[in-house]
């Protein structure tokens, strides 16, 4: 549904964008990922019609960016990073104007703007000023704003800034509904648990390029997988602990068919606090807590604990 190859934009000596590719299937989410200039926004700005690529191509639900960019501002939705909407009229009459500006008829404009109030749980609010909705309600009634056509594709540039945590998760309820019903949504968000939550798949840009690309489960894998953290309540404790912590790994691993490295598996010994990577998470964690029973080792932590998308950004723009 959103095909680009070598995708450049240049701002004088500066390259936003240095020849992404991105490929989003229909009725999934992508996520959009980069630190502050990484070239987001520039890449939504080009999908969406309102900035011209220096080179490369992109295609979005069948139609050239480019070539076919007029009729493409009819099949795609957009929601940036601040609400687009008008404080002074009403959120009914905001959306009723958008309808109107896509030249849809006065009385189809508004019966969705009605349909989408009532979606949006926005009824009850449709006849006050949106200056005195809260940042919440805004920003629903800005998605909103961005569906009074129905686009197959939703844009959505860095959608929760600013929103408190119950806010956050009803709008992700209705993205993940809009999805559900065929939705194609690309996002940008500096919110590592949003795309973790959302997406399908995660594209890092770095410096205009991609970094990486993949589920939120193979980026985390490309950072090590699960470890196995042991907090010894002795410090002496430590040297025969971890030498059981090995043999633990290894007797699984056996068992498996999977026996890492050495180098691979011990990932840091912090004073007490031992971490080693391990193959099968859960079920190390209970050949490893089995050994240090049967050792009579006392520890004051034993956890499982797995790669987050906050490490893997680290990681992949760290220059």
């Amino acid at each position: 549904m959103i095909h680009a190859e070598g995708l450049r934009k240049r701002y004088g000596a500066k390259d936003a964008l240095a020849g992404i590719d991105l490929s989003v299937p229909e009725g999934t989410v992508c996520g959009l990922l980069g630190p502050n200039g990484a070239g987001k926004t520039t890449a939504v700005r080009i999908l969406t019609t309102l900035l011209r690529p220096d080179s490369g191509h992109a295609e979005v639900a069948g139609l050239d960016v480019v070539r076919d960019a007029e009729r493409l501002r009819f099949m795609v939705g957009l929601a940036g990073q601040h609400a687009a909407v008008d404080e002074l009229l009403t959120g009914r009459r905001n959306l009723e104007m958008f309808g109107r500006l896509y030249h849809l008829p006065k009385a189809t404009a508004r019966r969705r703007a009605d349909e989408l109030l009532e979606r949006f749980d926005l009824a009850d609010a449709a006849n006050r000023p949106v200056k005195t909705y809260s940042g919440g309600m805004r920003r629903r009634l800005d998605v909103a704003a961005s569906l009074i056509v129905s686009p197959p594709v939703l844009f959505m540039d860095e959608p929760t800034t600013g929103l408190d945590p119950r806010s956050r998760l009803g709008l992700w309820e209705l993205l993940r509904d809009l999805v559900g019903e065929g939705t194609t949504l690309l996002l940008t968000t500096q919110y590592l648990d949003e795309a973790d939550r959302l997406a399908d798949q995660i594209v890092v840009l770095d410096h205009g390029r991609v970094a990486a690309a993949g589920s939120p489960a193979e980026l985390k894998q490309r950072i090590g997988g699960d470890r196995v953290q042991v907090v010894f309540r002795e410090s002496a404790d430590v040297p025969k602990g971890l030498d059981l912590v090995r043999r633990a790994i290894d007797s699984h691993g056996s068992a498996t068919g999977q026996v890492p490295a050495d180098g691979r598996r011990v990932a840091g010994v912090d004073g007490r606090q031992v971490t080693v990577a391990v193959e099968h998470g859960a079920q190390s964690l209970i050949h490893i807590a089995g050994a240090l029973d049967a050792a009579m080792i006392p520890v004051e932590d034993l956890s499982l604990r797995r790669p987050t998308l906050d490490e893997v950004f680290l990681h992949l723009t760290a220059t």
